[in-house]
């Protein structure tokens, strides 16, 4: 929300409404719009739960201030775009970022004019068509605006986002960059990005911080970048930035980009604070990861490895595997679940402190990979009518909890949820806070006899007390 207010400041007035921070968001929506002095309402809108907010109050807008335009963002708006505009309630899409697109598309609007197709990075609709403009270069991030902290403050207290996290009592959600130079056929941000990154120099994310810690006292950052580590020279000179400023921080990375890392620039991280970093591990399986267009170097064996190594540094390797990606036949599905599931007890083996993430595969639409369109040859498709993408299924499947892909059955979506289960009860992420030494022993002791044996089947046992102590699962709850 604060790039694109910042985007855009200046240039007309704005207010900010999260539908987070809302006991009533669409009250605070309607009030505003009722005053007649706006006439665009943009929503950014990733997929899964955002969209119970986004569609049905995009659509009652549209029917009860029909004046007002509705510009979508976001990774789902973005991959999404046919059946959003199809909707007759969401004008144009911002097609990745929209820190020039936006403030231009604005200008034009106001004075009634239309022809968008030489503003980069948007779709539309004309005369029943869906057109695309050009995608921009990602912008040099230094030379965008800075975040507008201080008019935030207007709308909603900043220290109310800081909440109490494994990494810390004040932790900050921060994006130093965007963009992946990898083009994994699994994830969201590739159709957006096409294989680009760029990212804030290392000062100008410690003067962030920094400031942020004066004010609000933060002691903590969760960077959410797509690939926080795409560059090495910028993680040190960061790391040896914040060294002395007792900052704890976690970020995502590739586990082929870091091991190239040298041992003086972990360990230097790791004394600037860093504690965890997400990896997406995938599969062992090397087929598998060259299907899924893994890019780099990354092998089941480099996985393992590289395991062990972080144990060296006292870095916690939070590993995602994806599991159920399509066979040839249903015998080979169910094959490869087996070798993942063997796979990850071998990384539990070989570092006992790394964290397991574990999700069903749900296809993106990124045309002409090997695996999206076998997917499509095996019958899957998306939803045809943008409402049905907040039916509880759909839901589920943009949290990749319920696959609705027709090669799995429900015996092997069992076998991966209870399998989960045993493995969450014999070792509990330490990212729950709320989970005191007591209930971890407990649990673990509950578990024992299950994770040693292999037998996963029903472990009703295990989830009545994850239920009853509201265990934490990072894969859709964070930390």
């Amino acid at each position: 929300m604060l790039q694109v207010a910042a985007s855009i400041e200046g240039l007309c007035e704005w207010v900010i409404v999260d539908g987070n921070r809302e006991t009533d968001p669409w009250k605070v929506l309607s009030d505003y719009l009722s005053t007649g002095e706006f006439d665009l309402f943009g929503c950014t809108v990733m997929p899964g739960p955002q969209l119970k907010q986004a569609i049905p109050f995009s659509k009652r807008i549209r029917s009860e201030f029909p004046d007002v335009n509705i510009v979508w963002g976001g990774y789902f708006a973005s991959n999404q775009a046919k059946v959003c505009l199809e909707s007759e309630f969401v004008d144009v899409v911002v097609n990745g970022p929209g820190d020039k697109c936006f403030p231009e598309l604005l200008r034009r609007w106001s004075v009634g004019n239309t022809d968008w197709n030489d503003i980069p990075n948007l779709i539309f609709k004309r005369d029943g068509k869906l057109v695309s403009t050009r995608k921009d270069e990602i912008y040099d991030q230094d030379s965008l605006p800075a975040l507008p902290f201080d008019r935030l403050e207007r709308f909603y207290a900043l220290d109310k986002y800081l909440g109490k996290t494994y990494l810390g009592n004040k932790t900050i959600a921060y994006h130093s960059s965007f963009g992946c130079p990898f083009t994994c056929s699994f994830c969201a941000v590739v159709p957006i990005y096409n294989a680009r990154w760029k990212g804030k120099s290392a000062g100008l994310i410690f003067s962030d911080i920094m400031y942020l810690k004066k004010k609000y006292s933060v002691d903590a950052i969760e960077f959410h970048d797509n690939n926080f580590f795409v560059s090495e020279k910028r993680v040190a000179e960061f790391s040896e930035l914040v060294r002395n400023e007792n900052m704890v921080w976690w970020g995502e990375g590739r586990i082929d980009t870091i091991d190239k890392y040298s041992d003086a620039t972990l360990k230097l991280m790791r004394e600037a604070g860093c504690k965890m970093i997400f990896f997406g591990a995938e599969t062992g399986d090397d087929a598998r990861l060259k299907k899924m267009d893994k890019g780099g170097t990354q092998t089941g064996k480099q996985i393992l490895e590289f395991a062990a190594r972080m144990k060296n540094f006292d870095i916690v390797p939070e590993y995602s595997f994806v599991l159920g990606t399509p066979g040839e036949d249903q015998a080979q599905t169910w094959q490869q679940i087996k070798e993942d599931v063997a796979f990850i007890r071998k990384v539990k083996k070989i570092n006992p402190y790394a964290e397991i993430i574990i999700y069903i595969y749900s296809p993106v639409p990124t045309e002409g990979s090997e695996l999206f369109e076998k997917v499509k040859s095996a019958g899957f498709q998306f939803p045809q009518r943008l409402e049905d993408w907040v039916s509880p299924q759909w839901e589920k499947f943009d949290l990749r909890k319920n696959p609705l892909t027709p090669w799995l059955t429900p015996e092997m979506i069992t076998y991966i949820r209870s399998f989960e289960t045993v493995l969450n009860g014999y070792y509990p992420t330490v990212s729950d806070v709320q989970l005191n030494p007591l209930k971890r022993g407990f649990i673990k002791m509950l578990s024992w006899w299950r994770y040693k044996s292999g037998i996963n089947i029903l472990p009703y046992e295990i989830k009545l007390f994850q239920k009853l102590w509201k265990y934490r699962q990072p894969e859709t709850e964070g930390f």
